[in-house]
């Protein structure tokens, strides 16, 4: 496809610490929040930019980008979310205070599903069975190159993952989002997309705050659609069982353990990669954006292979966070266990500035970055440069 339209769908959670003064249940805090922008109560809020606001779960809101033509404007109104959202917790803390509340209002990029979907626009062209076949083993070991990172409380004790939703993950490709938790959805939903396309839904995604790290993985699934769509001949790298393997990959921060291939063959997460990267590598950039694609790709896979974390951890989340609870853990000598790494898990996903993780690296430019903030600060009340856009307005 000469262009695709891209989106995102990030579920969010709220919380509340009230210190002094009335207390209010969560749901009155989060209902609060959204009162002056809803309709009424359980409704899409359709804002300025094109995005939607769903409040359904009003603890778990669900912020949708607008369509987007290029991955930088995905990225760029992923982004302008987070900043909605900030300003929306702000707001609400300050009318607690103006009731006699001494509280706290925070917002998490983390929901209580770790909600994170992406949405494509693909041909309909050729068999949208062969389209899933090719891409899940991408999808399976992709986490490698863009997962957000989870310290998991197992059995066997405390383990940090590569991504938080492999646990939830149990089939390839479904119809069925909620109840069979796959990979790819792929009940055909073309919604607004003209004849010819429909929507390619992968539900196995993390909710990301580094802007590199949603530019890396947008990019380069976008650009494994392009090859099939063109034609490229993929490799041949069926899973035997898609969900066993992704969480297997989590699990494994070396990326080394081999993966059995529903050919009888064995691969580990690192070499799938390198496969689509290979092919990728051979296939004409169209863009800026796809050559720094291509460079942090390579440099992800590279960085993992030579064991060199740090090498990586400004520019991809799982990285920049699991190197930030190690030196946690360190200066207090604390187990991944411990209470006090879950509560730093969880604020490398708060979405204020002042004091959410992932933020106070970007502060101390410990985080790369693709857009800019006057980007940024537009998308929260313009949409895309979109036609469909245009005329809408």
């Amino acid at each position: 496809m000469d262009m695709r339209s891209f989106g995102l769908a990030n579920e969010y959670s709220i919380t509340c610490d009230v210190r002094q003064g009335h207390g209010q249940s969560l749901d009155e805090v989060a209902r609060d929040l959204f009162r002056e922008m809803a309709a009424g109560p359980d409704t899409d809020i359709q804002l300025r930019n094109g995005a939607r606001i769903d409040p359904q779960v009003t603890s778990r809101p669900q912020y949708t980008t607008p369509e987007c033509d290029s991955v930088l404007d995905v990225v760029v109104h992923d982004k302008a979310g987070e900043r909605i959202l900030e300003e929306l917790a702000a707001a609400a803390e300050q009318r607690l205070r103006d009731a006699g509340t001494d509280g706290t209002v925070c917002v998490f990029k983390a929901g209580a599903d770790s909600g994170c979907r992406e949405k494509y626009l693909v041909s309909r062209r050729g068999e949208f069975g062969q389209l899933a076949d090719a891409l899940v083993p991408f999808l399976v070991t992709r986490q490698l190159i863009c997962g957000a990172g989870k310290v998991l409380q197992t059995p066997q004790g405390a383990v940090y993952a590569l991504s938080r939703r492999p646990g939830q993950i149990r089939t390839g490709a479904s119809p069925a989002g909620i109840r069979s938790r796959p990979i790819i959805k792929t009940r055909d939903e073309p919604g607004t997309a003209a004849r010819g396309f429909r929507r390619l839904h992968v539900a196995a995604s993390d909710p990301n705050m580094s802007e590199t790290t949603v530019l890396l993985k947008l990019g380069a699934t976008d650009l494994v659609l392009r090859m099939f769509e063109a034609g490229v001949v993929l490799p041949d790298l069926m899973l035997d069982n898609a969900a066993g393997a992704i969480r297997a990959v989590s699990l494994d921060l070396t990326a080394r353990r081999p993966l059995r291939l529903a050919n009888g063959h064995e691969m580990s997460a690192l070499d799938i990669q390198r496969e689509y990267l290979a092919r990728a590598r051979g296939f004409t950039p169209r863009n800026a954006t796809d050559r720094r694609v291509l460079g942090l790709w390579e440099h992800v896979l590279d960085s993992v292979e030579a064991g060199r974390l740090d090498a990586i951890a400004r520019q991809v989340d799982w990285a920049a966070k699991y190197r930030l609870i190690e030196q946690y853990r360190a200066a207090r000598r604390l187990p991944l266990s411990a209470p006090q790494v879950a509560r730093l898990d969880l604020a490398y996903h708060d979405v204020n500035r002042r004091r959410g993780g992932y933020y106070l690296l970007q502060h101390d430019g410990e985080a790369e970055r693709a857009v800019r903030d006057v980007e940024i600060f537009e998308a929260k009340t313009a949409p895309p440069p979109r036609r469909r856009y245009r005329q809408a307005g």
